[in-house]
């Protein structure tokens, strides 16, 4: 499905590619704790952390932002919305911190929260690194009807300058995030309009929802794979962790597995499949077929599984070194 002329035709198109992502913006914000530095707190009796680094990244949609920006797509474009809070500053400074991002279409309102996960990561005398209870913050009340009918205008403005679009919908809550019915809605309207326009979606709890456009859940999301597919009408993305991806085309009633890449040593699968989607896109808006944009996906997602404590991203570099040891392996 790969060689080395469809790696090096995907990764030179990427500089002239724009890409949409629609979808939640998390703010990811680890905090590193040394547990030699625990103290005794004096009104509590308990165990005070003590942190000594906090760093704070693009998340949910952002990890895909990542991504992208890492593989070198010439322009990003997420269409999405935060607080007008700290948390919302944090993530902003972050996105603005890539050239490639176009952050035109990111609304700021002290409608909503910034959601934001945060990820304590203690740091024992000996032994790796381990994480804590997460702290989340995040909305749970609807979306503003004004806030969503913005986000629709940007969607239809921004719609035809992108060679493919990237949708996350990562708020369990129904209706408190980006993706509404309303936004699902005319995202099936415009796919169907521009069929030849490349449209991914992915969702923690909605991904039946989604009509005309192409679905990238995984088992657990997936539910009746028949069921899905008949809502989707488009190419499904069955991803299944080591196993790979089972590709399901239209019109096709078996399965097509596209298996991973092996990889040696630990792993950290945060983040993987945020990597698998944005690995596919690359591929489609450059031209591949989906055979070849599902193994491009695991490609990546073999080299983001290897960074360990963080959403990984994979670079030019290292995805051509990542290729060439696999085709050293096997030969």
């Amino acid at each position: 499905m790969l060689s080395d002329a469809w790696i090096e035709k995907i990764l030179k198109s990427l500089p002239r590619l724009s890409i949409g992502v629609l979808g939640d913006l998390f703010l990811d914000r680890y905090l590193k704790v040394d547990v030699r530095l625990t103290e005794i707190s004096l009104e509590t009796g308990l165990e005070a952390y003590q942190v000594t680094e906090v760093r704070s990244q693009p998340g949910a949609a952002g990890t895909i932002i990542n991504n992208l920006v890492a593989l070198g797509v010439g322009r990003v474009v997420p269409v999405s919305l935060i607080g007008d809070d700290g948390e919302g500053h944090e993530l902003r400074q972050a996105l603005l911190r890539m050239p490639a991002v176009d952050p035109t279409h990111i609304q700021i309102t002290d409608r909503v929260r910034t959601p934001t996960y945060t990820k304590p990561m203690l740091h024992p005398v000996e032994g790796p690194p381990r994480e804590l209870n997460r702290l989340d913050i995040k909305n749970r009340t609807p979306t503003p009807a004004h806030l969503v009918a913005r986000l629709l205008r940007s969607l239809e403005l921004e719609w035809e300058r992108n060679s493919a679009w990237l949708v996350l919908d990562q708020v369990s809550e129904d209706e408190c995030g980006v993706v509404t019915q309303a936004v699902r809605d005319r995202l099936a309207a415009l796919a169907n309009r521009d069929p030849r326009r490349f449209v991914l979606a992915d969702s923690r709890e909605r991904i039946d929802r989604f009509r005309s456009v192409c679905l990238k859940p995984n088992q657990r999301e997936a539910g009746d794979i028949g069921q899905l597919r008949n809502n989707s009408g488009r190419a499904v993305f069955l991803t299944r962790g080591e196993q790979g991806i089972q590709l399901f085309l239209p019109g096709v009633p078996d399965p097509i597995d596209i298996p991973a890449y092996p990889v040696a040593g630990p792993i950290d699968p945060v983040g993987a499949g945020d990597s698998v989607s944005a690995g596919i896109a690359c591929a489609m808006a450059a031209g591949s077929e989906y055979a070849q944009a599902a193994a491009f996906g695991n490609l990546i997602a073999s080299i983001t599984v290897q960074q360990i404590g963080t959403t990984g991203t994979a670079n030019p570099r290292q995805v051509r070194d990542r290729w060439r040891e696999i085709q050293s392996v096997k030969s």
